[in-house]
Protein backbone atom coordinates (compact mmCIF):
# COMPACT_ATOMS: atom_id res chain seq x y z
CA UNK A 1 0.00 0.00 0.00
CA UNK A 2 1.47 3.43 -0.86
CA UNK A 3 1.62 5.84 1.93
CA UNK A 4 1.66 9.36 0.39
CA UNK A 5 2.61 12.49 2.41
CA UNK A 6 2.21 16.08 0.92
CA UNK A 7 5.35 18.14 1.61
CA UNK A 8 5.26 22.14 1.30
CA UNK A 9 8.18 23.67 2.11
CA UNK A 10 9.09 26.97 0.23
CA UNK A 11 12.98 26.67 1.29
CA UNK A 12 14.62 23.98 -0.86
CA UNK A 13 16.92 23.06 1.32
CA UNK A 14 14.45 21.98 4.23
CA UNK A 15 11.82 20.58 1.39
CA UNK A 16 14.92 18.13 0.15
CA UNK A 17 15.85 17.47 3.60
CA UNK A 18 11.97 16.09 4.07
CA UNK A 19 11.67 14.48 1.22
CA UNK A 20 15.07 12.67 1.70
CA UNK A 21 13.80 11.03 4.87
CA UNK A 22 10.27 10.29 4.61
CA UNK A 23 11.44 8.50 1.73
CA UNK A 24 13.74 6.43 3.55
CA UNK A 25 10.99 6.02 5.41
CA UNK A 26 9.14 4.00 3.17
CA UNK A 27 7.27 7.07 2.26
CA UNK A 28 5.92 8.12 -1.30
CA UNK A 29 6.30 11.99 -1.77
CA UNK A 30 4.52 15.01 -3.25
CA UNK A 31 6.62 18.62 -3.34
CA UNK A 32 5.43 21.59 -3.51
CA UNK A 33 6.90 25.56 -2.69
CA UNK A 34 3.75 27.69 -2.63
CA UNK A 35 0.50 27.04 -1.33
CA UNK A 36 -1.14 27.63 -4.61
CA UNK A 37 0.79 24.80 -5.87
CA UNK A 38 0.14 22.69 -2.67
CA UNK A 39 -3.65 23.21 -3.38
CA UNK A 40 -3.01 21.79 -6.81
CA UNK A 41 -1.54 18.77 -5.85
CA UNK A 42 -3.89 18.10 -3.36
CA UNK A 43 -7.10 18.01 -6.07
CA UNK A 44 -4.65 15.83 -8.37
CA UNK A 45 -3.62 13.51 -5.68
CA UNK A 46 -6.82 12.37 -3.60
CA UNK A 47 -4.83 9.39 -1.67
CA UNK A 48 -2.83 11.49 -0.33
CA UNK A 49 -2.76 10.34 3.61
CA UNK A 50 -0.42 13.08 5.53
CA UNK A 51 0.22 16.88 4.62
CA UNK A 52 3.21 18.46 6.14
CA UNK A 53 2.73 21.92 5.81
CA UNK A 54 5.64 25.32 6.51
CA UNK A 55 3.46 27.84 8.01
CA UNK A 56 5.10 31.30 6.52
CA UNK A 57 4.84 31.40 3.41
CA UNK A 58 4.72 34.05 0.32
CA UNK A 59 1.08 34.61 -1.45
CA UNK A 60 -1.39 31.80 0.55
CA UNK A 61 0.65 30.43 3.73
CA UNK A 62 0.36 27.00 5.55
CA UNK A 63 -2.54 28.01 7.65
CA UNK A 64 -4.52 29.04 4.94
CA UNK A 65 -3.67 25.80 2.55
CA UNK A 66 -4.55 23.81 6.27
CA UNK A 67 -7.99 25.51 6.44
CA UNK A 68 -8.47 24.63 2.63
CA UNK A 69 -7.41 21.08 3.08
CA UNK A 70 -9.50 20.57 6.01
CA UNK A 71 -12.81 21.93 4.97
CA UNK A 72 -12.70 18.86 2.04
CA UNK A 73 -11.40 16.41 3.81
CA UNK A 74 -11.68 15.19 7.48
CA UNK A 75 -9.52 12.32 7.70
CA UNK A 76 -6.41 13.44 6.45
CA UNK A 77 -3.47 13.89 8.72
CA UNK A 78 -1.89 17.42 9.01
CA UNK A 79 1.14 18.43 10.74
CA UNK A 80 2.19 21.99 10.47
CA UNK A 81 6.04 23.16 10.92
CA UNK A 82 6.38 26.28 12.76
CA UNK A 83 9.07 28.25 14.02
CA UNK A 84 10.01 27.30 16.90
CA UNK A 85 9.42 31.27 18.81
CA UNK A 86 5.78 30.98 17.16
CA UNK A 87 3.54 29.96 19.45
CA UNK A 88 1.01 31.91 17.92
CA UNK A 89 1.43 29.85 14.66
CA UNK A 90 0.91 26.54 16.50
CA UNK A 91 -2.47 27.38 18.01
CA UNK A 92 -3.68 28.62 14.56
CA UNK A 93 -2.72 25.61 12.99
CA UNK A 94 -4.53 23.18 15.70
CA UNK A 95 -7.45 25.77 15.09
CA UNK A 96 -7.73 25.85 11.57
CA UNK A 97 -7.41 21.47 11.52
CA UNK A 98 -3.91 20.94 11.89
CA UNK A 99 -3.34 17.58 14.22
CA UNK A 100 -0.02 18.06 15.30
CA UNK A 101 2.85 20.77 14.81
CA UNK A 102 6.54 20.39 14.48
CA UNK A 103 8.77 23.47 15.70
CA UNK A 104 11.99 24.14 13.32
CA UNK A 105 14.57 23.15 14.07
CA UNK A 106 13.79 19.20 14.15
CA UNK A 107 15.23 16.06 13.89
CA UNK A 108 14.77 13.84 10.89
CA UNK A 109 13.69 10.83 13.89
CA UNK A 110 11.15 13.32 15.79
CA UNK A 111 9.94 14.35 12.11
CA UNK A 112 9.12 10.26 10.80
CA UNK A 113 7.84 9.61 14.38
CA UNK A 114 5.18 12.11 14.12
CA UNK A 115 4.23 11.18 10.68
CA UNK A 116 4.39 7.43 11.20
CA UNK A 117 1.70 8.20 14.49
CA UNK A 118 -0.85 10.38 12.59
CA UNK A 119 -0.26 7.94 9.69
CA UNK A 120 -1.39 4.95 11.88
CA UNK A 121 -4.31 7.26 12.99
CA UNK A 122 -5.22 7.70 9.60
CA UNK A 123 -5.15 4.29 8.26
CA UNK A 124 -7.59 3.53 11.45
CA UNK A 125 -10.03 6.05 10.45
CA UNK A 126 -10.30 5.19 6.93
CA UNK A 127 -10.06 1.59 7.07
CA UNK A 128 -12.59 0.70 9.78
CA UNK A 129 -15.85 -1.10 8.53
CA UNK A 130 -18.94 0.09 9.17
CA UNK A 131 -20.67 -1.87 12.50
CA UNK A 132 -23.92 0.18 13.25
CA UNK A 133 -23.95 -1.95 16.54
CA UNK A 134 -21.24 -0.81 18.32
CA UNK A 135 -21.96 2.73 19.22
CA UNK A 136 -21.16 4.85 22.26
CA UNK A 137 -24.28 7.27 23.40
CA UNK A 138 -24.73 9.72 25.81
CA UNK A 139 -27.49 12.21 25.65
CA UNK A 140 -27.73 13.71 21.79
CA UNK A 141 -24.25 12.11 20.98
CA UNK A 142 -23.99 8.90 19.06
CA UNK A 143 -20.59 8.02 18.62
CA UNK A 144 -20.00 4.98 16.31
CA UNK A 145 -16.53 3.02 17.09
CA UNK A 146 -16.59 1.48 13.70
CA UNK A 147 -17.75 3.62 11.23
CA UNK A 148 -16.47 6.84 13.18
CA UNK A 149 -19.56 8.90 12.62
CA UNK A 150 -20.52 11.06 15.54
CA UNK A 151 -24.32 12.78 15.41
CA UNK A 152 -25.82 15.57 17.84
CA UNK A 153 -29.43 14.87 17.96
CA UNK A 154 -29.45 12.71 14.73
CA UNK A 155 -27.33 15.74 12.94
CA UNK A 156 -24.10 14.35 11.40
CA UNK A 157 -20.53 16.00 12.71
CA UNK A 158 -17.71 15.80 11.05
CA UNK A 159 -14.90 15.21 13.23
CA UNK A 160 -11.24 14.35 12.63
CA UNK A 161 -9.39 12.30 13.89
CA UNK A 162 -8.19 13.55 17.13
CA UNK A 163 -11.31 15.31 17.93
CA UNK A 164 -12.97 11.23 17.22
CA UNK A 165 -10.23 10.03 19.73
CA UNK A 166 -11.37 12.79 22.13
CA UNK A 167 -14.79 11.82 21.79
CA UNK A 168 -14.81 7.97 22.34
CA UNK A 169 -12.15 8.70 25.25
CA UNK A 170 -15.02 11.04 26.92
CA UNK A 171 -17.86 9.03 25.94
CA UNK A 172 -16.69 5.90 27.34
CA UNK A 173 -15.76 7.47 30.94
CA UNK A 174 -18.44 10.02 31.99
CA UNK A 175 -17.80 11.93 34.91
CA UNK A 176 -14.39 10.82 35.38
CA UNK A 177 -11.62 13.76 35.47
CA UNK A 178 -8.71 13.50 33.28
CA UNK A 179 -5.77 15.37 33.28
CA UNK A 180 -4.15 16.96 30.36
CA UNK A 181 -1.27 14.25 30.29
CA UNK A 182 -3.57 11.68 30.85
CA UNK A 183 -5.57 12.59 27.53
CA UNK A 184 -2.66 13.30 25.39
CA UNK A 185 -1.27 9.98 26.56
CA UNK A 186 -3.99 8.67 25.21
CA UNK A 187 -5.18 10.20 22.21
CA UNK A 188 -1.34 11.14 20.84
CA UNK A 189 0.82 8.56 22.87
CA UNK A 190 3.94 8.96 24.05
CA UNK A 191 6.13 9.89 21.41
CA UNK A 192 5.31 13.80 20.84
CA UNK A 193 7.95 16.08 22.85
CA UNK A 194 6.01 19.46 22.68
CA UNK A 195 3.84 21.86 24.85
CA UNK A 196 1.55 18.59 25.83
CA UNK A 197 -0.94 21.13 27.60
CA UNK A 198 -1.50 23.41 25.15
CA UNK A 199 -2.10 20.49 22.27
CA UNK A 200 -5.51 19.36 24.57
CA UNK A 201 -6.36 22.61 25.11
CA UNK A 202 -6.19 23.87 21.57
CA UNK A 203 -8.26 20.79 20.39
CA UNK A 204 -10.53 20.71 23.48
CA UNK A 205 -11.75 23.96 22.19
CA UNK A 206 -11.95 22.90 18.47
CA UNK A 207 -14.30 20.15 19.48
CA UNK A 208 -15.83 22.30 21.82
CA UNK A 209 -17.10 24.73 18.69
CA UNK A 210 -18.47 21.45 16.90
CA UNK A 211 -20.19 19.80 19.78
CA UNK A 212 -21.14 22.65 22.73
CA UNK A 213 -24.77 24.55 21.95
CA UNK A 214 -22.57 27.99 22.97
CA UNK A 215 -18.64 26.91 23.26
CA UNK A 216 -17.86 29.49 25.37
CA UNK A 217 -20.30 27.77 27.99
CA UNK A 218 -19.46 24.29 27.78
CA UNK A 219 -21.91 21.75 29.46
CA UNK A 220 -20.22 18.94 27.82
CA UNK A 221 -16.37 19.07 28.06
CA UNK A 222 -16.18 20.39 31.40
CA UNK A 223 -13.19 21.76 32.62
CA UNK A 224 -11.74 21.04 35.71
CA UNK A 225 -9.76 24.17 37.08
CA UNK A 226 -5.77 23.36 37.11
CA UNK A 227 -6.15 19.78 36.50
CA UNK A 228 -8.09 18.76 33.41
CA UNK A 229 -11.42 17.71 31.83
CA UNK A 230 -14.41 15.79 32.27
CA UNK A 231 -17.08 14.72 30.33
CA UNK A 232 -20.55 15.66 31.84
CA UNK A 233 -23.95 16.98 30.75
CA UNK A 234 -25.80 17.85 33.90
Amino acid sequence: MTKKVLILEDEEAIRAFVVLNLRRAGYETVEAATGEEALELFDRNPDIDIAVLDVMLPGIDGLEVCKTIRASNQKIGIIMLTAKAQENDKVAGLMNGADDYVAKPFSPLELIVRVDSLYRRVQIMNGMPVDNGDELRDGPFTLNVKSRKLQKNGERIEVTQVEFQLMKHFLENPGKAFSREEIFRTVWGDAFGGDRHKIVDVNIRRLRIKIEDDSSNPKFIQTVWGFGYRWGNE
